[in-house]
């Protein structure tokens, strides 16, 4: 976890930040099948609230990139009234490249402030 940011990110506060109406977007992302257990056991708690239709989830499976062994299993929850969010964050990572500008977009559909944006494209490329 990044430090230094003046800001506190939204990992392991998610579900919370979501529950509240902080945090429009959430997602997750690793090698099919090898989710640690300890993300398991958080994306279940999202996942009872997927039931009660307070959120809605989307699994998406990437077949391996250019190099990779595995498919890319993201899950993406969001806010109901949020949804556009998933497909404009599938759009997103569809890209072939990865840019500060893909970097902001990202941030914005995970419900970062534009100030923290900011801040974050300064951190990750100076």
């Amino acid at each position: 976890m990044p430090t230094g940011l003046p800001y506190l990110i939204h990992t392991n506060r998610e579900l919370g930040l979501m529950l509240a109406g902080r945090k429009p977007l959430a997602m997750f992302a690793d090698a099919e099948g090898r989710f640690p257990d300890v993300i398991v056991r958080y994306m279940r708690l999202f996942d009872r609230q997927v039931a009660s239709g307070q959120l809605v989830r989307h699994d998406q499976l990437d077949p391996p990139a250019d190099g990779q062994s595995y498919v890319l299993h993201r899950i993406m929850f969001a806010l109901p009234d949020q949804r556009w969010r998933i497909d404009a964050m599938i759009e997103l990572k569809a890209s072939r490249e990865w840019t500060p500008a893909h970097e902001r977009r990202e941030g914005e559909l995970l419900g970062y402030e534009d100030w923290m944006n900011d801040i974050w494209i300064k951190h990750v490329y100076g």
